[in-house]
Order: C-alpha cells, then structure tokens, then sequence
C-alpha cells in the first residue's frame, strides 16, 4: 500500500493485472442510476457475516478522508483534476453530508433514499467506455517472521537503500538483489534486511501485497509497510504462469496459484524472478495499514484506484460481487452495493476500468482476497449543487 500499503498492496490486482489500456481523459460521467433498485442498497452497515453492521468503521474511514482533505496535499491534488464541478471543496462537504446520513438513518432503506435524494452519481466510465470495472481485492497477510536470520528464517525483506536516489537506471533486477532463490546471498542490500521469512512465496506476496504484520519468535507482533520500490513496471506472474499453461485463464485464483507453487517449488526459481519491480518496507510498530493518502484503510470499505484519474478520499460506491464466508468457511458470492472511500492506489490498478478492495488483516481477509475477482460498476457520489 504505495501503498503505504497501498501503492503496492495490490491484493490480487498483482496477479491478475487487466492490459494497458489508453488512459481515458474524462474518467467519470454523470450518471442517472435510479432506475437500479438495489443500488445504494448498503445493508452491512447495519449487519454482516461477520454479525454487527460496520457502522463505526465506515464512520471513522470518512473521517480518515477528511483527514486527508484538510492537507494541503489534497489542495495540490485537486488543483487540476479534470472533471468540472468535481472539487476538493465538494468531496468534503458531500463526506460530511454523508456522515450525518449515516449517523441519522436507522435502515439501508432510509439511507439509500436520503442517497438518492440528496447525491448525484457519476460513473467511471470503466474498461470499455460501457462503465464495466473490473474489481479484485488485497490484503494485509500475518505471517510468520524473524528480526535475525536463521536456518528457518532465510528470506528477507529489505529497508529502503538511502542511496536509492542516486541508483543508475535501469535499477537492478529482482535476481541481483534478492537472488534466483531469493536468500540475498551476495546481495548489494546486504545489512539492509529488515525481517526474515521462513517462506519464500509468502516474502514474494509481501512484495503484492504492500504490508503485513510479523509473529516474531519471542511472540511479539511486527508491522511493515511499503517505503519504496524500483523503477520497472508492475509485471503478473499469475499471467506468466497462464500464458505457460499452468492453468486456464478461466478460475485462476491466488489459492491456485500458491497451490500450484506448493506442489512445484522449484517454478519459484523461475517465476519470482520475472517480476523485477521490488519492494523497500519500513516498520510502522503496530500501526494499521494505510493507504497512498497516508491514512488507515479500512476492511471492506476502502478501495484502491488509478490516481492520475480517480478523485481521491472521496465516496464512492461499489455495485459488483464480493465474497462472504458462509458458517462452514465455504465463501459465497452474493452482489452488494457498498459505499466506500478511495484511499489507495496501486501498480497494477490502472485505468478506469480497475479497483482493488481492501479486505482486512488475517488468513479470512487473504482467502477472500484470493477469490475475488469479478465486474461490476464504481459511482462516485457528490452532492447536489
């Protein structure tokens, strides 16, 4: 996550990565949604599978974006963005506004009225103009880790150089730095190791993922997000392994993908090395995962997007599928409507017509990461004029 966990947390968006597309001038269009009945139909935030309504999160992710809007960083984002009536000044006041809305309505019912009176809605205009977007999801992993490297914890993820600035382009590849085998045996980052891994893919899905927290050996719990990168372009190993006939395209999921590697360790070796964008962490000691706005993202209800294109912080709404865990852990995947903020970016999520979801910190959120990826369309909401 440019993430600070953001830029490159990139869940499954890594993996999954739709082609360069020509960036779209006006990504947005004025939208007139109220014939779609279930639209803004928002009941999680009254109850979930996970029980309680999310109320109180989503209530404190819109404050995470007021945050960001009252920086003169947003003062400098906003100062050019391309569509007209799209300001800075709206997005704060249509959060607000949102805010109360929230606050005040006792049903999804009510809320999507008051939404649908008060808000109009612009559409991205998507992948194919036709405002179909593509939606995948990411997460923060917990794995298990070591400050010291030792016969088990062998690979490392690195800080970021201090000379980085003053590396000669192109930088070096993901092999001179890590290693084929990814150890860092005679590596120029050497004394710059940060934590050590037991597992090498679950080192490489840092790298996707942007952050993750650490179970260290005495017990404690480590952070780290992302600092920095090189200068190459995302690059799937998911679509590598596709194009090499390791699976169809159809129903390829990250499960699969770590499956197919846990059966076949040795298409490490052959594979991790081709993705040569690499990342520098830092250690954020217990803090949550953020996003490139550099504020906290929020389970379910941030979202990550192109940037050069997408307003940031503001509210949005999602209409697409996402997977639940049913009470045996079979996950299902009903089609929601949900309100979220975009708080993230990512090196895979580009165009209009991409959008990463954050989906929370575990083993439940990276199994509901690992599946998702399904069309839908994104609204942005702003206050009427």
């Amino acid at each position: 996550m440019k993430r600070t966990l953001a830029l490159f947390s990139l869940g499954l968006g890594l993996a999954f990565a739709t082609p360069h597309l020509e960036v779209e001038a006006r990504p947005l269009e004025w939208s007139n949604p109220h014939h779609n009945a279930s639209l803004g139909y928002d009941e999680q935030l009254w109850r979930s599978f996970r029980g309680n309504g999310d109320k109180a999160a989503m209530l404190q992710s819109i404050d995470h974006s007021l945050r960001y809007l009252n920086t003169s960083r947003a003062v400098r984002d906003y100062s050019n963005y391309p569509i007209a009536g799209i300001t800075r000044d709206r997005v704060r006041r249509s959060l607000l506004r949102f805010r109360q809305l929230v606050q005040q309505s006792r049903s999804p019912e009510e809320l999507q009225a008051a939404v649908k009176r008060e808000f109009v809605f612009y559409r991205s205009v998507g992948r194919d103009n036709r405002g179909t977007v593509y939606f995948t999801g990411y997460y923060e992993p917990i794995y298990q880790a070591s400050r010291v490297p030792t016969e088990e914890y062998r690979y490392p993820l690195y800080r970021r150089p201090a000379n980085l600035n003053q590396w000669r382009t192109p930088h070096p590849g993901r092999a001179q730095l890590e290693g084929v085998d990814g150890t860092g045996k005679n590596s120029i980052l050497r004394g710059s190791e940060l934590v050590w891994l037991r597992d090498r893919l679950q080192a490489f899905l840092v790298h996707i993922q942007g952050s993750a927290r650490f179970k260290l050996p005495d017990g404690k719990i480590m952070s780290a997000t992302y600092h920095a990168s090189t200068d190459y372009p995302y690059y799937s190993v998911g679509q590598a392994m596709i194009r090499d006939g390791l699976h169809p395209r159809d129903g390829f999921t990250l499960p699969k993908m770590i499956n197919i590697f846990r059966q076949r360790p040795y298409l490490l070796d052959r594979y991790i090395p081709q993705n040569n964008r690499f990342i520098f962490f830092r250690e954020t000691y217990g803090a949550p995962a953020q996003g490139n706005l550099e504020v906290p993202v929020t389970t379910d209800r941030s979202i990550a997007t192109d940037k050069s294109l997408m307003p940031p912080g503001a509210l949005a709404l999602i209409h697409t599928q996402i997977p639940i865990p049913d009470s045996n852990g079979r996950m299902q995947t009903p089609r929601v409507s949900r309100f979220v903020l975009d708080q993230d970016s990512g090196s895979a999520i580009k165009t209009p017509g991409r959008v990463d979801v954050f989906m929370g910190t575990g083993e439940v959120a990276g199994n509901r990461a690992g599946v998702m990826g399904y069309r839908g369309q994104l609204y942005y909401l702003m206050l009427k004029e």
